[in-house]
């Protein structure tokens, strides 16, 4: 327990200090953010330095690698994946900023890259033999076998672009980031009766997020960019897959979820009726829209993933 303490404090601490030796760094060469035209609200914040992502994922990298969690191939191909979805995050940031526009790698070129990733990730979870995945609210697991890599592989492209586009408001992606992996951390932990190294990773996590969000919640002095939101989300399936609790995703991180549904059913209904279900999509704008201010929507938002998270842990006990 004081082990998983210190990580989390190290983390948070790590994170801190580059985030605060990012945003200057970032402000230098000019690396503000390009906002997108039809958000009124955060006119405001255009210009406010990106690719904050950058920070706390290295200092992730570090904190797993002072702990020793590198031991653990497992925790390799976890930190390798985050990594690889962050490097897709990180030439899209570059070519906004490259062109001064709100749009870098077109959709289909995103895609191909994280197709790749999942389809590596799913084969590997079937070579090493991660192919039992438990059933949320239950101690029943089901043997997917080869189905685990098309099933993984779907997860994974849904989940880091769900994860993307919950990006939209300060402190928002990190604030229900945090709650997920601390769900997860305590989740792992359980299923393996103590400290386990994906357990670890995921209160490196947190500690990291934490040290952001001194940085993101409003009015944020740095965005994490596409480099942290796939980052985050590469993490966010890796540590879920290879634990075996890829259903999870949808229960704790239901927030990420309803945040790709509303964008996917807004597109669909507006091209066969030319009218909105939502005043705008994702789901936290069409709460923006309707006057909520966007700390309360965070808050909300984190209070719904930690209680998601919270119910499922009871239920693992």
């Amino acid at each position: 327990m004081k082990n998983d303490i210190l990580i989390v404090l190290a983390a948070a601490v790590l994170s801190a200090v580059l985030c605060a030796a990012a945003i200057p760094l970032l402000r230098r060469v000019k690396a503000g953010q390009p906002i997108l035209g039809y958000v009124k609200e955060h006119e405001q914040k255009s210009g406010t330095p990106t690719m904050g992502g950058v920070a706390f994922l290295l200092a992730a990298a570090l904190c797993a690698f002072f702990f020793g969690l590198y031991a653990d191939r497992h925790v390799v191909v976890a930190v390798s994946f985050g990594l690889a979805s962050a490097a897709v995050g990180f030439l899209d940031d570059f070519l906004k900023l490259r062109y001064r526009r709100n749009l870098g790698l077109r959709s289909y070129q995103k895609i191909v890259f994280q197709i790749v990733l999942a389809l590596i990730a799913g084969v590997y979870c079937y070579v090493s033999e991660r192919t039992h995945v438990n059933i949320p609210f239950s101690h029943l697991s089901v043997d997917f076998g080869l189905w685990i890599i098309p099933a993984v592989a779907f997860v994974f492209v849904a989940t880091v672009n769900c994860v993307n586009l919950t990006d939209g408001l300060d402190g928002l992606a990190a604030s229900v980031g945090f709650w997920y992996f601390a769900a997860f951390a305590a989740l792992i932990a359980l299923a393996a009766g103590g400290a386990a190294p994906l357990s670890r990773l995921s209160l490196v996590l947190c500690g990291v997020l934490a040290g952001y969000l001194l940085f993101n919640t409003y009015r944020a002095s740095v965005f994490m960019g596409d480099t942290g939101s796939l980052g985050l989300g590469g993490f966010a399936v890796s540590v879920a897959a290879l634990s075996g609790n890829l259903l999870y995703i949808a229960v704790i991180g239901v927030l990420f979820v309803c945040s790709g549904i509303s964008v996917i059913l807004q597109v669909i209904y507006y091209k066969k009726t030319g009218r909105r279900i939502f005043r705008m999509a994702p789901l936290h704008h069409h709460f923006q829209e309707m006057g909520y201010s966007e700390s309360k929507i965070v808050f909300a938002y984190s209070l719904v993933t930690a209680a998601a998270g919270l119910i499922c842990v009871y239920f693992a006990l």
